[in-house]
């Protein structure tokens, strides 16, 4: 048994089909609902801050307030379908990155425990090795080849100016 077992945890093939049949259900609701931004489409677009999500929640109540006052060259129902998308998707949004972060932070502590039972196996092969059991030079040889450092290079040693004559 691991000595540092931070997590332990599995999925059936009951488990992981009906997360894969959910995961293609939103793909397949999303497509061509989504769009994919360049980098440079996304810095030229960017968020708005919380500030500026006020100040659009705050002008939407009035345009509804005193709708005599919306020019007649802004479309509002667009604006309306456009205000509600935002916050649908939000909405979803916020749990998917909330599912997202716990599977990543899963994953971490995974990728913790196979790598530190890993390095007890290469350990162990190390160990073996040197005492010469049979078949397991090969293993530890193998293991070695992701542990190689190579020396860093000295500069050359430059003469202290009284000596450089």
């Amino acid at each position: 048994m691991a000595l540092d077992n931070l997590i332990s945890v599995s999925f059936s093939e009951s488990d992981l089909e009906t997360i894969d049949k959910a995961i293609q259900d939103i793909q397949t609701v999303l497509t061509g609902k989504t769009i994919n931004l360049t980098p440079d489409q996304r810095q030229q677009y960017g968020r708005i801050a919380e500030q500026n999500k006020l100040f659009v929640n705050k002008a939407k109540n009035y345009m509804e307030q005193y709708p005599q006052y919306v020019p007649n060259f802004l479309d509002k129902a667009e604006f309306d379908k456009d205000y509600l998308g935002r916050e649908q998707v939000e909405q979803r949004l916020q749990i998917m990155s909330s599912l997202t972060e716990q599977l990543s932070d899963t994953k971490v502590l995974l990728d913790h425990d196979n790598y530190h039972n890993a390095i007890t196996f290469y350990r162990n092969m190390k160990f073996l090795s040197g005492e010469n059991v049979p078949g397991t030079n090969v293993i530890y040889e193998d293991l070695k080849q992701f542990f190689v450092t190579t020396a860093p290079s000295t500069p050359p040693v430059t003469p202290p100016d009284d000596l450089k004559n």
